[in-house]
């Protein structure tokens, strides 16, 4: 009887432990199953909502692949317009941009859609806003709506000119150096190709526009252009007389057998001797210069602290 008892005791401690392992499994299974749940609805969210971002990206993507296609296109057609124009007046304005240092090939495009750009926006500018700043109608509101289209129609051309008026002063001031150096590496036994790729690694820092085109003129030469034709178009390049005058001074030594060392040599003395005298030239003029300015704003105020005591003192005495 004790061994019956002891056996159905047995039995019903194994189904307690049965039984506690069972809902164990089920919290953890519960859990399990919730976890994913939460997880699996957080992920459709999240997968909505990139999907709505992606669309609305798109559309703006969209429009701006669109604006940027359209402007492409026009830049194209007018590069493709003007590059089949072989007239004097185009030749001249792509030496201008060169000089100014805008060697891509779509410059003129950029610079006459720039042009027209500019004398519409003002034009119309100038419209809208006259009447704001000044209540005025009739032909004078007109006439400074025509005054601003002119005035952004040849503002690009203004600017280009004082752009190239400030790269032929670094490439005139730059030069003298550019020819001492090139006297010491002709000197050193290097050639005029590997003493042109010395000297613009020496200038790079302290003349950026005179070593870019030295670059140019290596990288032309290792093209296969040769070196009369390299120096040529080096010196059309810079725009100053001291330029084209080293192409001419090289290419005259190549073709008549002359020491090149020495001709650079001659030369460089000479384009030292003319910085000097640039530098002496200035500093006589600067006395002719301040004359105005001394005029206009130092001697009133002498005449004042001179006379004004007199003046006083004559009016307190009554003379006058």
């Amino acid at each position: 009887m004790q061994h019956l008892i002891a056996k159905f005791a047995h039995g019903f401690a194994d189904s307690g432990s049965m039984m506690l392992m069972l809902l164990v499994f089920l919290a953890a299974g519960t859990l399990a199953f919730a976890l994913m749940a939460f997880l699996r609805v957080r992920g459709s969210v999240k997968r909505r909502t990139a999907r709505i971002s992606d669309e609305a990206g798109s559309g703006g993507r969209s429009l701006r692949h669109s604006s940027l296609k359209a402007v492409a296109h026009l830049i194209e057609y007018t590069t493709k317009h003007y590059s089949g124009t072989d007239d004097a007046t185009m030749k001249v304005l792509r030496q201008r941009l060169v000089q100014a240092g805008v060697y891509d090939p779509r410059g003129v495009a950029y610079f006459f859609l720039a042009r027209t750009g500019l004398a519409v926006v003002l034009a119309i500018a100038v419209f809208l806003l006259l009447p704001l700043v000044r209540p005025t109608g009739g032909s004078f509101h007109w006439l400074m709506a025509i005054v601003g289209g002119i005035a952004g129609y040849i503002g690009p051309s203004l600017y280009l000119d004082r752009r190239i008026k400030a790269r032929a002063a670094e490439h005139q001031s730059g030069f003298p150096d550019f020819m001492d150096l090139l006297v010491v590496c002709a000197d050193s036994g290097l050639s005029m190709e590997a003493a042109f790729e010395r000297v613009s690694r020496e200038l790079g820092e302290t003349y950026p526009s005179l070593t870019a085109n030295i670059h140019i003129t290596n990288l032309e030469i290792r093209a296969g252009r040769n070196l009369k034709e390299g120096l040529e178009r080096f010196g059309e390049r810079l725009g100053i007389e001291e330029a084209r005058a080293f192409a001419t001074l090289i290419n005259q030594s190549i073709d008549l057998g002359s020491s090149i060392t020495d001709a650079l040599r001659v030369y460089s003395d000479d384009m030292r001797h003319k910085r000097l005298s640039r530098a002496e030239e200035k500093a006589y003029a600067l006395p002719a210069k301040l004359s105005v300015p001394m005029m206009v704003c130092i001697f009133p105020v002498l005449f004042v602290v001179i006379l004004l005591p007199v003046i006083v003192r004559l009016h307190v005495n009554h003379f006058f």
